[in-house]
């Protein structure tokens, strides 16, 4: 008896033990690239490798709150634009037909991402409306090839380079979604073409000169398809002929969007010769504005049109199409070096900066939008900011360039939600609810539910749906702002006190109905912005908060109120999309008292899942101020720049609320500072 106990305990064990080893977790870095992906196309020698493989378009489709902002803009000015927007009427227009009046970047910036939307919107709820239209305007691209190769339109009579450089991303896009046999020849005999070109006669005008980097991706993006050694060649032309993105103190503009565009181009041709100089000046770039010009909350920048010495206040701003560019960089970056940095560098401009650039309803967009923003009116600000114009204002078309080229932003983030890996695993990086659809392991297809109100909440839950037993890495990011971050598996705490580290990678083999819960715990941070007076931003993890100023909305006549390249189309009806002006309706000059607590209150999730507003936000904070009285608009009716830490403070210490800085069309996100 005690012998047949003995060899049943040692079974047990051995049992249990079997039980422990079946889930691995270690943390990493970065994700290894000693594998190579067998299902999904990565980059092929001699090309370096990459940790993070993008998806192709349709695998993943977004729920929750952003996919409540993706049915904003289907409803909303992105989807809607081909109606008002007279370079996108189809009559005389050049994308359509040779020689037509209407022709330059605007149809594809606006195309790109009303087509990624069209996808997604086609997936979710089987409507293909815009799926068709979309479809209309991109065959009108592919039939527009000409013996030589070259495409679209002329820009007023001349080879222009860079709209035809979005088009290549609309149509990598669309043969991701598609399969479509007619892209792959396409882009192969325009990339022929190209290397026909005299280099004299190559990228030498302003915009396609700074932006040469997206079509050197889209080089990447070809031959990772065709192996054609011949684009190898192209991209050391391309690199040859792109404005120097590589030098250590200066830039070759200080065009708010080119920065944010451009900055990339010298990591994506270290993908061509392994060169570590040209990966690090990406990272040169980034960090050179945000120290000259980026001491300011919000992922961005102060720039205005353009960074102008003496104007890094938080009051200047960056253009919508910057935070869209820069949010796609990032995920480029993401791909190019697996470093987690870029992820959280998206969410920042994500979550803080680019929902507060429009109107809650996503009919009308602000050109210029400030971390500290305390007035959007249609006035002539000039030169407090540098646009002279009414560019402060929400208008539906006041600027032929964000209106078309903002609806890219969300559709793109929410295909790069979950990307695969070398080890035919699976990453799970910028969190958000969503379904993603993936074949891994041994090819096993499984899909992959991510539920979350994140980044409202500190939880992020998976489950695993598959119809066999698989082994594959799950890899999950671990912000840097997290403490003790802890992870689940099937409710059995797998891994506890990760400190903001890379990825955290669990290795199993995953049944149908497995589920992960990862806990990111939240908590009050400041951070110094000492450039800029030692201003201070509060952080509740990835939200910077702001100071809630109670908004009031003035509606305008978006015609009355429109800059003069304006261009409707004569049936368009301004009472459908109009503009609002929103002025503050209570005091913002206030001083942030350092030695009072913060206290988060929680409220419940918004009805309607759109959690960036005043009305419908779920979190906001209890704060103490005092008044600085000095602090006022300015001599250009702007928010003035900070007060210098001697200004007087009031002597009453108040109660203020600071709510996430997405939600708040008014803010000030960087606070100067006073003591109880």
């Amino acid at each position: 008896m005690k012998k047949t106990l003995t060899m049943i305990l040692v079974a047990l064990a051995s049992c249990l033990a079997g039980q422990a080893a079946e889930t691995t977790v270690t943390v990493v870095d970065t994700i290894p690239t000693t594998a190579s992906n067998n299902y999904y196309v990565s980059n092929q020698a001699p090309l370096q490798a990459q940790s993070l493989i993008k998806l192709p378009n349709g695998s993943i489709i977004p729920g929750g709150w952003l996919m409540r902002q993706l049915e904003l803009q289907r409803d909303g000015l992105n989807g809607h634009l081909g109606e008002i927007s007279a370079w996108l009427q189809k009559d005389d227009n050049a994308w359509l037909k040779s020689g037509g009046k209407w022709g330059w970047e605007e149809v594809p910036y606006w195309l790109r991402g009303y087509a990624s939307l069209s996808y997604i919107m086609k997936d979710a709820t089987g409507n293909e409306d815009m799926f068709k239209e979309a479809k209309y305007w991109i065959d009108a691209i592919l039939d527009s090839q000409r013996e030589d190769g070259n495409f679209g339109p002329a820009y007023k009579g001349k080879q222009d380079f860079w709209p035809n450089m979005i088009a290549l991303w609309i149509l990598q896009d669309y043969y991701e979604y598609t399969g479509d046999s007619r892209v792959i020849p396409f882009m192969t005999k325009y990339a022929h073409y190209q290397l026909s070109v005299k280099d004299e006669d190559f990228l030498s005008s302003y915009w396609e000169n700074s932006r040469g980097g997206d079509n050197l991706w889209s080089v990447v993006w070809l031959y990772n398809r065709t192996k054609d050694p011949e684009l190898l060649k192209l991209g050391e032309k391309i690199h040859k002929n792109t404005a120097n993105w590589t030098r250590s103190t200066e830039l070759p503009n200080w065009h708010n969007v080119n920065i944010a565009q451009c900055f990339r181009e010298p990591a994506t041709w270290y993908l061509f010769n392994g060169d570590e100089k040209m990966r690090r000046a990406s990272y040169n770039v980034q960090s050179l504005v945000r120290r000259a010009y980026g001491q300011v909350p919000g992922g961005m920048y102060g720039s205005d049109e353009n960074c102008r010495i003496g104007f890094f206040d938080p009051r200047q701003g960056t253009e919508t199409c910057g935070f869209a560019e820069q949010m796609s960089s990032d995920e480029i970056m993401l791909q190019i070096t697996g470093d987690s940095y870029w992820a959280e560098n998206c969410e920042d401009v994500a979550f803080n900066s680019y929902p507060a650039a429009f109107m809650p309803d996503y009919k009308s967009l602000r050109y210029i939008t400030c971390p500290n923003h305390v007035l959007s009116d249609s006035e002539n600000h000039s030169p407090g900011i540098q646009n002279g114009g009414p560019f402060l204002a929400m208008n539906p078309f006041s600027s032929r360039c964000c209106q078309h080229n903002h609806g890219f932003a969300w559709p793109y983030y929410a295909e790069h939600l979950v990307y695969a890996t070398p080890d035919n695993g699976l990453a799970a990086v910028l969190y958000s609810s969503s379904m993603t659809k993936a074949r891994v392991g041994d090819g096993t297809q499984v899909i992959l539910e991510q539920t979350t109100n994140y980044p409202f909440e500190e939880s992020v839950e998976f489950n695993v749906r598959t119809l066999k037993t698989v082994d594959f890495p799950l890899y999950l990011r671990i912000p840097s702002w997290t403490k003790s971050a802890s992870v689940y598996v099937n409710g059995k705490l797998v891994k506890s006190k990760l400190d903001g580290k890379g990825y955290v990678c669990i290795a199993r083999k995953w049944n149908n109905g497995d589920k992960v819960k990862l806990n990111l715990p939240m908590e009050i941070t400041y951070r110094t912005w000492q450039v800029n007076k030692n201003s201070v931003s509060v952080n509740y993890g990835p939200l910077t908060l702001s100071l809630k100023i109670a908004e009031r909305y003035e509606k305008k006549d978006s015609k009355e109120t429109a800059i003069s390249d304006s261009k409707w189309q004569p049936n368009a009806d301004p009472s459908a999309w109009p503009s609002y002006e929103i002025y503050p309706d209570s005091d913002w000059n206030y001083a942030l008292v350092m030695d009072a607590p913060i206290k988060v209150q929680k409220s419940e999730w918004p009805s309607d899942n759109n959690p960036f507003t005043l009305s419908t936000v779920p979190l906001s904070f209890t704060a103490k101020g005092r008044k600085v009285p000095s602090w006022t608009l300015d001599e250009y009716k702007l928010c003035a720049v900070l007060p210098y830490e001697d200004d007087p403070r009031s002597e009453e210490v108040e109660n203020i609320t600071l709510v996430p800085m997405g939600a708040a069309r008014l803010r000030i996100s960087a606070f100067p500072t006073a003591e109880k």
